[in-house]
């Protein structure tokens, strides 16, 4: 029997993000190219001897109830399989918290991993997928990871050739954004053809191995929602491309921005300068790692 249980919850970039319409329930129907990346949070399980689930964090503005995307993991199938034990729930956050990096839905995804196998539940990934997205729209992606084709809200998963090794600059500015507001302010139908990213040829480039490629047709269409009310993104994509960035984009619905960089000496010294340097006042977390394209859980 399994009593504790140490995980890893990794973040994600958007490659490429698009939303073709709004659909009638109100979820929007999207075309993403998601990216797993080396920055994570860290999540203890234990079985307890006394019911219910507590959870515990390092940040005192998270919540440690059933409003935890955690809390509601561990519930799902607990309560599915009947599980009278406990469980409480350590979690570490390092992923930026509300920043377009599904650190709330990779940690859910994580959460659910760990039980099934804690508790001997016998799912595979698919079916672990298939309950996550009663949780959130990214949380099948987190289960599964690495590079990936998201479309319908986010749950119709293709696996991708893992893209060309590089280095990523991760740099979230003290501004807060709301994932629904941006949502609600995006009107598709309005948007001129080249606000759309590419989606396919970035897919091609990412088949050819062509990181620069990749690079140069990143797009994300809700940065013309976004940008328009934090001009601090745009500052930063600008200031990584002046420091030698291939590309530049914010991820999700923002507000973090990332750099690629295959030029390692400028991903260093673009990291030095928007941490400690000229540019420390644009951004209040910043972050050099790397894709993550390790097979599901071997990490």
């Amino acid at each position: 029997m399994i009593k504790h249980y140490g995980l890893k919850a990794y973040g994600k970039i958007n490659l490429g993000l698009d939303v073709l319409r709004k659909r009638e329930d109100g979820y929007h129907e999207v075309r993403m190219i998601m990216q797993t990346v080396g920055i994570f949070d860290r999540i203890e399980l234990t079985r307890e001897d006394v019911p219910g689930i507590r959870v515990e964090t390092n940040l005192f503005y998270l919540p440690s109830n059933e409003n935890n995307l955690v809390y509601k993991a561990a519930a799902l199938l607990m309560n599915e399989f009947h599980i009278a034990e406990g469980l409480s729930i350590r979690l570490r956050k390092f992923i930026p918290v509300a920043a377009g990096m599904a650190g709330g839905s990779s940690d859910a995804a994580a959460v659910l991993f760990g039980v099934n196998r804690m508790f001997q539940l016998g799912l595979s990934l698919p079916q672990l997928m298939e309950r996550g997205v009663k949780i959130g729209a990214d949380v099948p992606y987190c289960v599964l990871r690495g590079t990936a084709l998201s479309e319908g809200i986010g749950e119709i998963l293709t696996p991708l050739p893992a893209v060309p090794p590089c280095q990523v600059l991760i740099a979230r500015p003290a501004v807060s954004v709301s994932t629904r507001s941006v949502y609600e302010q995006l009107h598709v139908d309005e948007l001129p053809p080249d606000a759309h990213p590419n989606i396919d040829g970035i897919i091609e480039a990412i088949r050819q191995k062509d990181i620069h490629g990749v690079a140069k047709r990143m797009g994300n269409v809700l940065e013309t929602v976004t940008i328009r009310q934090h001009p601090v993104i745009r500052r930063i994509k600008e200031q990584m491309m002046e420091f030698g960035a291939d590309g530049a984009l914010m991820s999700g619905s923002g507000p973090t921005v990332f750099g690629l960089f295959t030029d390692s000496a400028a991903a260093q010294n673009a990291f030095e300068q928007m941490r400690y340097g000229s540019c420390q006042k644009l951004a209040r977390q910043v972050y050099l790692t790397n894709f993550y394209n390790e097979s599901p859980r071997s990490g």
